[in-house]
């Protein structure tokens, strides 16, 4: 193995990139490979061979340092190729390999590390339960303190990986003496490899998009050693959320290779595909379709360089819940548009699983569910802003905004919009439309960060007018008075063939 810590990165990740293109393009089929349940073993094992994950392994123990733009930059090669591959890897970089750099024993990070290193080993994080989704605080998997460690005991599910990898993070709460369970979160490392802590996988589910992993119902009854519990800076609850927001700042890092996958296909597609006399690029439609996934690939660029100064192990990403929320949603919500828009432009040729964007649609749609899901993201996001503006005594919307940090600038392109009083109670249904606003105009503040770098001023001009369209059609909802529920009985008297 070359000595990964002093490799020169683009050098790395060039042959990296090189790597996947001759496995999915001229030894194997990636269209075909996508049909079947998991990738074959040699060709896992080929890719691993280049030792992606050591982006995320720190230099003391052989890494290449856990760099956040590194750790982008591979997650970015995947998932141009195949979404679920960058997914394998996000898993474990974002939900195995950081929190054991930051929060595991040391006597035990430099055995993990190098079977990653040296043995192509994987690891993921389990929190879901089946009774208990994004309500996790309620988990009932529960540990209990024994002479040699701690037992654990619960059902666990929708893990990626499941069966599949080596370690795993496991989220349980402390039982008490009088049965009950603790409010905070502990959090435990167990190793496939010793019987003790084996998990025993009950069902593999059928996912229907990201093939390549599996995901299933997971019975936990193990026995961990006491230096394999992960050690808190303060409470259990704030490493969760430092957890799960440094995943969610690194979500477009899988998002920046699939959207410019899904250009590039758009682009060669409309440039290629004759209507009359002319290509598909002529149509004025097709250049608004086209320039929609060109902004979701200048906000995921922006997102990807913002991320990359600020969610590295270094910083306790616990309280920044609005870019955290912001960046997911938005990113999860521009990679389904991407691949729908794709799929548009490509005809019925499109609406097949041996094509990106058919496959694209099916492997993006989960992105905007798990790790909590967007409405639930979105609506987080403007009760975070409303109960600022509250504390500030401060109730006009623009106002707040250009004296807020993360949206002073960009607000200023929005202000049409923005300059109005909020109501002091707000429904859910308007908490998530609200979120939406915010969440845009907080990317496009990174947007406006990278410009002033040097990026294309084209490419950033037509972003903005892009989300300006996006955030004025949000606004048009939001002001909007729907007091609409459902109708449970719906079926009486409603029947239409009565009617004709």
């Amino acid at each position: 193995m070359d000595d990964l810590t002093h490799s020169e990165y683009s050098k790395f990740l060039k042959d990296f990139e090189d790597t996947l293109r001759h496995l999915f393009h001229e030894k194997e089929d990636i269209n075909k490979l996508s049909l079947e349940r998991g990738l074959p073993p040699a060709v896992m094992s080929e890719i691993m061979s280049k030792v992606p994950l050591s982006v995320a392994i720190p230099k003391q123990y052989g890494g290449r340092g856990s760099i956040v733009k590194e750790c982008l930059g591979v997650l970015s090669a995947a998932s141009y190729e195949s979404l679920s591959l960058s997914l394998t890897f996000g898993i474990n970089i974002a939900l195995f390999l950081e929190p054991v750099s930051k929060y595991a024993n040391e006597s035990i990070r430099q055995e993990i590390f190098n079977r990653f290193l040296k043995n192509q080993n994987m690891g993921g994080l389990m929190i879901t339960e089946p009774d208990y989704g994004s309500d996790a605080l309620n988990m009932k998997t529960f540990n209990k303190e024994v002479e040699d460690g701690y037992k654990i005991k619960g059902t666990k599910h929708w893990q990626g990986l499941t069966g599949l990898a080596n370690y795993w993070i496991i989220a349980s709460r402390k039982e008490l003496d009088n049965g009950e369970l603790a409010r905070d979160i502990d959090f435990f490392i167990s190793d496939e490899s010793v019987p003790k802590q084996k998990i025993v996988v009950e069902e593999l589910y059928d996912n229907a998009g990201l093939y390549m992993i599996p995901y299933g119902l997971n019975k936990l009854d193990i026995e961990v050693p006491k230096s394999h519990k992960l050690e808190p800076e303060t409470t259990g609850i704030k490493m969760m959320l430092d957890i799960l927001h440094r995943s969610r700042l690194q979500f477009p890092g899988m998002g920046m290779g699939f959207i410019k996958r899904m250009l590039d296909e758009a682009i060669s597609q409309c440039k290629n595909r004759m209507v009359g006399t002319s290509n598909l690029l002529a149509i004025d439609q097709v250049q608004y379709q086209l320039s929609r996934i060109q902004s979701a690939f200048t906000i995921c660029s922006a997102m990807c360089a913002h991320s990359s100064n600020m969610s590295g192990i270094e910083h306790n990403l616990a309280s920044e819940g609005i870019e955290a929320n912001s960046m997911k949603a938005v990113v999860t919500d521009l990679m389904q548009e991407s691949a729908q828009l794709l799929v548009q432009l490509s005809g019925a040729q499109g609406y097949r699983t041996t094509h990106i964007g058919g496959r694209g649609i099916m492997d993006s749609r989960p992105f905007q569910i798990f790790e909590g899901s967007n409405e639930m993201l979105y609506s987080q996001i403007a009760d975070m802003i409303t109960r600022a503006m509250k504390k500030q005594k401060q109730l006009h919307l623009f106002d707040f905004l250009k004296d807020f940090k993360l949206t002073s600038e960009a607000c200023l392109h929005f202000k049409k919009d923005l300059s109005f009083t909020l109501n002091s109670v707000l429904s859910q249904r308007k908490l998530v439309d609200l979120g939406k606003i915010l969440s845009r105009i907080v990317c496009i503040g990174y947007v406006l960060e990278l410009k002033a770098k040097g990026f294309r001023a084209d490419l950033v001009d037509n972003c903005i007018t892009s989300v300006q369209q996006e955030v004025s059609a949000l606004f048009s909802s939001f002001h909007f008075d729907s007091v609409t529920t459902v109708v449970e009985d719906y079926s009486e008297n409603s029947l239409w063939l009565k009617f004709v």
